[in-house]
């Protein structure tokens, strides 16, 4: 069984109130919080073995090189990466893609050619093939995202051919919470040659993720969404798709020989980590992983159905309530983003914070979406391994209260 109360005493966190009320965390989808376990190993780091990693040779930075590259293999078992060579970790998922565009991007993309994204991607997903794209005289074309939310298919198969030299998804969207048929579209777009990266930031931290199964060539993800610290994030890519890419950075530890007049570049995956890295912050996504893997990812993916499934049921009882997103909590992740009536969802947020309920509110950096569904924002609420159905009452109870002051 999943026992939730035990899992919440693991997160400092929650001892404490909020305006006197028990604090109810819904916002995981922006950041989650941090169990004991994490804080601890990068508090011992800190502590008794802190040192710059790959440079020196006494033992402190002996053993904090061990740990960091042992946090890095524990990444790459995680995801299921042919080698541990294939994960680099970078500050965050935004840096990943950054990463990608810049390098692969700027070496493989030319005039004419086309990316294919959905129309549900984070700006972190977009902005960088924008950008890209404008420089280089591509066109980028979106996979439509249906009245129910879900990706319309048939349209991808429309758009999927010759031109198409990147197809750049996310694998759960933060707004909708759809989980894309990532298997589908990577054979398709092999088919014609095409790249496929993916962002993960959304699934990597609430279900099993296998990047051989589903055969992406990059994705990318942020340990501050997977009960890691922020400031540590993760691009896998297929070891001979990196290999023939330029670095992203350049400067120190990146390197293998450097004259005057050239330089060399280090091996995978330290051709893209130049400079000191997030030493502490890649040991706790190391202990993040730990963590994880010991509650288990079916078993967290199964939680969040259910608590998905209870969400949809009880926030229906709310009276002028409209959730986005597949009806279907199995096609779909915990995060449920809804409207209330009139009411805008930055002062329902205010109201619920009073109650010491945390949910978000805005556009989610998701601006193009709620464009498309006429919208200028939503609130959002999504659950974690630390959230049971109790907190998904107090929202609803939060709810009712907030339509009768608010006189809706």
């Amino acid at each position: 069984m999943f026992d939730v109360d035990t899992i919440r005493q693991d997160f400092p966190i929650f001892h404490q109130q909020v305006n006197g009320n028990p604090l109810i965390y819904l916002d995981s989808g922006a950041s989650s919080q941090k169990p004991l376990s994490v804080i601890e190993a990068m508090d011992e780091c800190y502590r008794t073995y802190y040192a710059n990693v790959h440079r020196g040779i006494y033992q402190f930075s002996e053993k904090s090189s061990a740990a960091y590259e042992d946090a890095r293999k524990k990444v790459a078992r995680f995801i299921n990466a042919r080698s541990w060579r294939e994960v680099i970790f970078t500050r965050n998922a935004t840096e990943s893609i950054n990463l990608v565009a810049y390098t692969w991007g700027r070496q493989n993309i030319h005039a004419g050619d086309t990316i294919i994204l959905t129309e549900m991607e984070h700006h972190a997903n977009l902005v960088p093939w924008q950008q890209l794209a404008a420089e280089k005289g591509a066109r980028l074309a979106y996979i439509p995202v249906d009245a129910c939310g879900y990706c319309d298919m048939a349209t991808f198969d429309q758009l999927i051919n010759d031109s198409v030299k990147l197809v750049a998804v996310t694998q759960m969207s933060n707004v909708l919470g759809t989980v894309t048929p990532l298997g589908e579209i990577a054979a398709k777009a092999h088919a014609v040659g095409a790249l496929v990266l993916v962002d993960g930031a959304q699934a990597v931290p609430h279900m099993p993720t296998d990047v051989q199964a589903f055969d992406v060539d990059f994705l990318a993800f942020s340990g501050h969404k997977m009960l890691g610290p922020s400031g540590i994030g993760v691009l896998y890519g297929k070891r001979e798709i990196l290999q023939a890419m330029p670095p992203f950075l350049t400067g120190g530890d990146m390197i293998r020989k450097v004259t005057f007049e050239t330089a060399e570049w280090n091996e995978l995956p330290w051709k893209f980590e130049a400079g000191t890295p997030a030493i502490v912050e890649a040991i706790g996504l190391g202990a993040a992983v730990d963590y994880l893997n010991k509650l288990g990812m079916p078993a967290i993916r199964k939680h969040e159905i259910e608590l998905t499934t209870y969400a949809f049921d009880r926030l229906c009882q709310v009276e002028g309530i409209h959730i986005y997103g597949p009806p279907d909590p199995t096609a779909r992740g915990g995060a449920v983003a809804f409207t209330l009536g009139d009411i805008h969802p930055h002062d329902l947020a205010s109201l619920l914070d009073h109650a010491g309920i945390a949910i978000r509110a805005g556009h989610h950096c998701a601006m193009p979406l709620h464009q498309k569904l006429c919208l200028t924002a939503t609130a959002r609420a999504s659950f974690y391994v630390y959230n049971q159905p109790s907190d998904i009452d107090r929202l609803a109870e939060a709810l009712d209260l907030a339509r009768e002051l608010f006189g809706g």
